[in-house]
């Protein structure tokens, strides 16, 4: 008696099933080989982390899929058979497991129609950061923003599911354009020489954004290939506008989406710096004043002075 009788005899199995046994596990042991030396050529032959990051995770999906195909063909001993199985399990897993459908669904979406790669930042519902890795159920992204002031990290690692994609807009900082528009605004008293201070502004954004400018026109022209995106101005501006506590000017301008806190800093500490030696320039902030027309309005719209003489009869306006 032969191993594979007494295998038969003593374990029930038979030896056609012995046989299917042993062909998945010489299968998979094949395949674990492939991906295993497949790795090693990758990470051997190829620097680059994203190029390393692709070949890696196609591999594991190849071996994957051929294992799965594999593997089926081994134990089902018909097409229609075989068709079949799939049929009833598909209709199963239809039922069961929709949410990971959808997952593997919104993988396929990410990888055909690319809303984001790996690299990108991206804000999708309530939830920001730097995409750092796509799986067959969730993408992985390094948080952003929440408690964290400005577009700096959390250090919180987020993961997401991929069936999120369908149900959730998705923004993304860094495809086509590669630029973002970014505000800040200073404001000085009505008092202040206004402007003067939106000449100093407009100087100080120049010299830390000028560069930026001429890269974003050549990131346009890009993007122009595969969106409709068109500024008819992509250099800095300053807008003037009137406030309750004085006079607010807007600067805007074109910024790297992992440098705008930065940029930010940078135009504000010189800002400070120059405002305070400008003695006809003041910081505006809400405050509360006694206004007497009479006394500080202009010399055509004081009322006249003899309405407040003893016997006059019209007060002063606060």
């Amino acid at each position: 008696m032969n191993i594979s009788e007494w295998i038969a005899e003593n374990w029930l199995i038979s030896q056609a099933v012995q046989l299917k046994i042993i062909y998945s596990l010489l299968v998979i042991l094949g395949l674990w080989l492939f991906r295993f030396f497949g790795l090693k050529l990758i990470f051997r032959g190829v620097k680059n982390p994203k190029d390393r990051y692709y070949w890696r995770n196609g591999i594991k999906n190849l071996t994957n899929l051929l294992l799965v195909i594999i593997i089926g063909s081994i134990w089902v001993d018909r097409v229609g058979s075989l068709a079949t199985f799939f049929g009833l399990v598909g209709a199963g897993l239809a039922i069961a497991l929709q949410e990971p459908i959808a997952n593997i669904a919104g993988w396929v979406f990410i990888l055909l129609r690319r809303p984001f790669d790996i690299g990108d930042r991206i804000q999708i519902g309530e939830f920001a950061g730097d995409v750092i890795d796509i799986r067959f159920y969730q993408f992985t992204i390094n948080e952003i923003r929440n408690w964290v002031d400005a577009d700096q990290s959390t250090g919180r690692i987020i993961h997401i599911p991929n069936g999120k994609v369908f149900k959730e807009p998705q923004a993304n900082f860094t495809q086509g354009f590669n630029h973002i528009w970014n505000e800040i605004e200073v404001r000085v008293t009505f008092e202040s020489n206004w402007k003067k201070a939106k000449t100093i502004l407009e100087e100080v954004v120049q010299t830390h954004v000028e560069q930026l400018s001429r890269t974003a026109a050549k990131r346009l022209m890009e993007a122009s290939k595969q969106y409709l995106i068109f500024y008819t101005n992509l250099t800095p501006i300053v807008y003037t506008r009137v406030i309750e506590s004085g006079v607010s000017l807007t600067i805007r301008y074109l910024c790297n989406p992992r440098k705008r806190r930065t940029t930010e800093h940078k135009i504000w500490e010189e800002v400070l710096t120059i405002f305070a030696e400008q003695e006809d320039i003041d910081f505006a902030y809400p405050t509360q004043r006694i206004y007497y027309n009479a006394q500080e309005g202009k010399t055509q719209t004081r009322r006249n002075t003899d309405a407040f003489k003893p016997g006059g009869s019209t007060q002063p306006e606060l």
